[in-house]
């Protein structure tokens, strides 16, 4: 996924505009418009302020991968995460336990069939 396929994302996922992101971050809209249509980019400052802005890393951005990151829905898992509230979070991670509760007890019958 490419810089302003990320962008568009976090933009819809945050249930705003592209207007209110740009003034937010002090770019003129149609500034946005070109990040989000993919024909202009960022300069390093404002690629700061956006990741600064959306609490993702500039890696994320740029598509650079995280090593310790196996693939991109683990990224999407922990970029989702860090946007909840703490009560959200908590019941993130027990609805995570309880699927991989299901996934052993599967495997489990799986061996014993």
């Amino acid at each position: 996924m490419n810089f302003n396929t990320k962008l568009r994302s976090l933009i819809e996922e945050r249930n705003i505009t592209q207007k209110k992101a740009a003034s937010d971050l002090n770019i003129a809209p149609s500034t946005m418009g070109g990040y989000v249509q993919g024909t202009s980019e960022p300069d390093f400052d404002t690629l700061k302020r956006i990741a600064i802005y959306f609490n993702v890393t500039s890696d994320y951005l740029l598509g650079i991968p995280n090593s310790k990151i196996q693939n991109s829905l683990e990224d999407d898992l922990l970029r989702i995460f860090r946007t909840l509230t703490s009560e959200q979070q908590i019941l993130y991670i027990e609805q995570g336990k309880a699927f991989s509760k299901i996934n052993q007890m599967n495997q489990k019958k799986a061996k014993s069939s």
